[in-house]
């Protein structure tokens, strides 16, 4: 067995010389290079008060207290890699009639099954700005992955948030700016928990890019540990932490803590980040769980705050664990009090209970198996054995596909239109290029978890996929619409044939030229890009087809998928380019979606949900850390820049940029008139304060080694974690030389008295005066043009500070205006929407400089502006 003590001790070491009884100081920018994250102890338990968990925190704990010590551990730790169904299970509670709970990917459908769809990336669902696409999506992924027995759906993903534009699994997330992250996953969360599943927001936090994530052996480098991502508390709480506090807000039953290092501090042992903000200043309800292979200790992740462990073993078959037997010997040698156990699997059961996922629950449990399509084959794949039907081929997928062609085409931006959109299908000589508007010639699922970039491109790649159960490519989309009519329409999709590519474009009178840039993440190298992208060009020779089919047509429509912002400057203004149209990565339905677009019968109202500059620089950070930086030692990855990242590094810099946040055009126009903001009366910002419930025990255990050794009629199945002893000797089941050292644990760390409420919280998201509304802002958008269209009418404010960006978004609305007539925009501005983050009170807090807001079309497009009353 691996032991959790051994672990323990070099975790631990650091943090010796911290008082628990100090205020958390987090890094300041300036001293970034040492970075470094404080201790908080003891690890909160549940708030019996917490608005809209009571109910579930009464089951749980009803649940909890019938437990066995070893039940509990099992319902904490999972079984490990490929021993089960599902890509995680904990372990079961036969003797209660509880199942092992199945975790399965991914944000953007079920990976590893099959008869599933495949929606659109958040990414992409992120440039709808439509509050109803978010919820329905997640409601709609929420049904199928109940169907398929499945008990917590990973996802969505607000980390990455997005800092660098090459971040390999931004697509996964939706946006780098934090409002309008934290808008649609809230909606998405609620999605999904509303169909009976309990969703994980991921990655918790500062997982920007996947060099380095992890430790590991890398070519001519030897080992090199985790990359350490350094913020400071200011640049953590308005930006990264946002969208985590609307996820914890929306009820969000489970987080993910992410592989990376923070300040310097493992992300799944970071007591500060876990403990502290995370259970304490925001509030959460849920279970933090470990990514796959991102626990590092045992007892000092336990103490942390990690309340899951996935899958289970240190390493992937290893069949050794950081917890299983060795969370057993900690309980019952009093190196982790039981209440910390107790609370860990409270949190998970109280997710299970809030989401109705005992009413949720598919009678015939998990009916498919990640490992293998076969309706026959191997319970536990890695062991082989348990022999029996492991896939029932269950059909999940109702009519979601309608749902998901509508919300790729209302995601799809209009980047330029000269007037040649929308297409009528009876253009005299119709001609498409390029491979994206084609088939993977090895099918659409023909590179294991998309790892490659043949034919269209409608996801990225890495766990953050699912099965096509079928992909419309945009070429047989537009065949279909041309042939319809009786049109002429020819094809090229080799992005290298050359001469054939100019001898169609000289015939054609619309030339649809399909070009795309991938990424995902890191285990999967494409093209020489291990998971980041290695630079911002278009791929596949991507902008040499684009020259040359319009050297030779004057009507060259550009169509972009990709996994975010993509180099344009080479061909943007040519007046041969009369179109472009960035349609992201829109899922099973691609083809349709984009048809719909392009022959009206949707009329465009995506706007960008990140910024399109003219190269790297513009975007206002370092690059990506693609080589070692620091011997075997952490890279350090220091987030100077602070809270300008995207749009409001460009503001910041001056910095034009060709196509700015919240950018995107219609067939039709609007116009935008008379701001009014009413001032609305709400009470004074009050710190939270008074002492939490001391902590619960529920139920008893044993201390006697000898009540948890293996049961001699145990079935065992190799590399299994199981939570029994193999010695009533505890030095001897702990397999650790060391055992029986005189370790000093973190002050406060088993401390399960009252403890002090934190300022900053009081409810999940953190203090529900944030969200009092201060004001209500209205203003008059009218579509000026012959056909119905949407608007997304965007509100940002001026925080006044010499430090604070030059504005950020704060609400927004999708409007849909007929012809001729005007609709009223309304958005309430709260006490969040503009406060600062004061590192002194460790508060958020209303500065006196002016603030004004601004109501426009984009970031860069604000016709509209008003002081607000303070």
């Amino acid at each position: 067995m691996s032991s959790g003590f051994k672990h323990f001790v070099f975790a631990l070491f650091p943090f010796l010389h911290y008082s628990n009884n100090t205020t958390p100081n987090p890094t300041n920018p300036i001293e970034l290079d040492n970075a470094f994250s404080p201790p908080f102890y003891p690890s909160p338990w549940m708030d019996s008060t917490a608005p809209g968990w009571a109910e579930a925190y009464t089951k749980a704990q009803a649940f909890v207290r019938q437990l066995t010590l070893l039940e509990k551990v099992n319902i904490t730790t999972g079984t490990g890699w490929q021993s089960d169904a599902c890509v995680g299970n904990t372990g079961a509670v036969p003797r209660l009639g509880f199942p092992s709970l199945c975790l399965q990917d991914s944000p953007l459908g079920i990976r590893f099954a099959d008869y599933v769809s495949a929606f659109s990336a958040g990414g992409t669902i992120a440039a709808s700005w439509d509050r109803g696409e978010f919820y329905r999506r997640g409601y709609q992924m929420g049904e199928e992955f109940a169907g398929k027995g499945i008990d917590i759906l990973l996802g969505p993903v607000v980390g990455p948030l997005g800092r660098s534009p090459k971040g390999g699994r931004n697509w996964e997330g939706f946006s780098p700016d934090p409002v309008l992250s934290g808008i649609a996953v809230a909606e998405t969360v609620r999605g999904i928990q509303d169909a009976g599943v309990i969703a994980c927001t991921k990655h918790y936090i500062l997982n920007e890019q996947e060099h380095f994530r992890s430790p590991g052996n890398f070519e001519d480098a030897g080992f090199v540990d985790a990359i350490s991502s350094n913020v400071d508390d200011k640049t953590l709480h308005e930006l990264y932490l946002w969208p985590f506090a609307d996820a914890v807000r929306a009820g969000t039953g489970a987080i993910m803590c992410s592989y990376n290092k923070n300040n310097n501090s493992q992300a799944c042992q970071n007591s500060y980040l876990q403990n502290y903000i995370l259970k304490g200043e925001l509030g959460f309800q849920g279970a933090i769980l470990s990514d796959w292979d991102a626990q590092h200790s045992g007892v000092a992740s336990t103490l942390a705050g990690l309340d899951m462990t996935m899958p289970g073993d240190t390493d992937f078959n290893s069949g050794l664990s950081f917890w299983g037997p060795n969370l057993t010997l900690s309980i019952i040698n009093g190196t982790v009090p039981a209440w910390r156990l107790d609370d860990a699997v409270a949190r998970i059961l109280a997710a299970y209970y809030y989401v109705g996922r005992d009413k949720h629950v598919t009678p015939t449990g998990t009916n498919f198996n990640s490992w293998s399509r076969d309706v026959y084959g191997n319970e536990h794949s890695f062991a082989g054995n348990g022999y029996g039907l492991i896939n029932e081929l269950v059909d999940v997928r109702g009519e979601h596909f309608r749902a998901i062609r509508q919300a790729a085409a209302k995601s799809t931006v209009l980047l330029k239109n000269s007037g040649v959109l929308p297409l009528t299908g009876r253009e005299k000589f119709t001609a498409v290029f390029g491979n994206d508007a084609t088939e993977n010639e090895y099918g659409p699922n023909g590179c294991p978890d998309r790892g490659c970039d043949n034919g269209t491109l409608a996801m990225g790649w890495g766990s953050g996929t699912a099965d096509f159960p079928y992909l419309i490519t945009p070429l047989e989309a537009i065949k279909s619409q041309v042939a319809s009519n009786g049109g002429v329409i020819q094809s090229v999709t080799d992005n290298w044939a050359y001469s054939q590519i100019a001898a169609l474009a000289k015939q054609a009178s619309v030339a649809l030229v399909f070009v795309n840039a991938d990424s995902g993440e890191g285990y999967i190298n494409v093209d020489g890009n291990a998971g980041d992208r290695n630079n911002l060009t278009i791929w596949q020779d991507g902008e040499t087809l684009v020259r040359n089919v319009s050297a030779n047509c004057n009507n060259t429509i550009v169509v972009i998928h990709s996994v975010g912002g993509v180099l344009v400057d080479s061909f943007y203004e040519s007046e041969n380019i009369t179109a472009i149209i960035w349609a992201g990565l829109p899922g099973q339905e691609s083809g349709n979606a984009i048809a719909d677009v392009l022959y009206g019968r949707v009329n465009p109202g995506g706007k960008l949900p990140f910024t399109f500059g003219r190269q790297y620089s513009d975007y206002g950070v370092a690059d990506l850390i693609y080589e070692p930086t620091n011997g075997s030692a952490s890279p350090q990855d220091n987030f100077v820049e602070g809270v300008f990242i995207d749009y409001r590094a460009f503001d910041k810099n001056n910095i034009e940029p060709i196509y700015e946040f919240g950018f995107g055009l219609s067939y039709t126009t609007f116009s935008y008139s008379n701001l009014n903001i009413a001032k609305i009366s709400a009470g004074p910002y009050t710190p939270t304060t008074g002492n939490t419930k001391a902590a619960p025990v529920l139920g008893n255990h044993s201390t006697n080694p000898a009540d948890y050794q293996w049961p001699a009629n145990l079935t065992y199945v190799n590399k299994y974690i199981y939570p029994y002893l193999n010695s009533t000797d505890l030095k001897e089941a702990s397999n650790d030389r060391d055992y029986g050292l005189d370790v000093e644990l973190p002050e406060g760390a088993t401390d399960g008295s009252p403890q002090p409420r934190i300022a900053a919280g009081g409810a999940p998201g953190g203090n529900p005066q944030l969200w009092d509304v201060l004001y209500s802002a209205t203003a008059t958008i009218t579509n000026n043009g012959t056909i119905p269209g949407d608007e997304v009418a965007q509100l940002y404010i001026s925080l006044g500070g010499p430090e604070d960006p030059k504005v950020v978004l704060r609400n927004f609305d999708r409007l849909s205006i007929q012809p001729g007539q005007s609709t009223t925009f309304t958005a309430d501005i709260t006490r969040r929407d503009i406060s600062n983050w004061d590192t002194v009170s460790q508060n958020w807090v209303i500065t006196n400089y002016t603030k004004t807001v601004y109501v426009g079309t984009s970031s860069r497009k604000l016709p509209l502006s008003a002081k607000l009353p303070l």
